[in-house]
């Protein structure tokens, strides 16, 4: 069994929900399942998706949002079974496909716009 039959074999065996599309520059709500002892709660990360990188089970995506003038960026595997759902809640105008330069813009200049239909 090669290394690229042995992938797909995995592949299978993770399930994974379907999430609505969304790509570089939108503004999603991710609301993920955090365990604190023996009790579940869900939280909400809302913020600007930067990349979507990889394929099949092992694409990630990078969220990134500010917390008290804090930059905060959180990487999500797809495949993550501790994420409830997504919600995409505005779709964003942008050029490429990682907007890193976001990071080093503040306040209004860290603005996207809004992508028409």
């Amino acid at each position: 069994m090669g290394k690229t039959e042995l992938m797909q074999f995995v592949e299978n065996l993770v399930e994974r929900k379907e999430f609505p599309e969304f790509k570089a520059g939108d503004t999603i709500t991710v609301h993920y399942k955090i365990r604190e002892g023996n009790k579940e709660r869900i939280q909400n990360f809302q913020g600007v998706v930067l990349q979507r990188r990889g394929s099949g089970s092992t694409e990630t995506f990078t969220v990134r949002k500010i917390a008290n003038g804090i930059g905060v960026e959180r990487i999500f595997p797809f495949s993550s079974p501790f994420i409830e759902q997504i919600d995409v809640n505005k779709h964003g105008a942008v050029r490429r496909a990682r907007i890193f330069y976001l990071r080093s813009l503040t306040g209004k200049k860290a603005r996207i716009k809004e992508r028409r239909r």
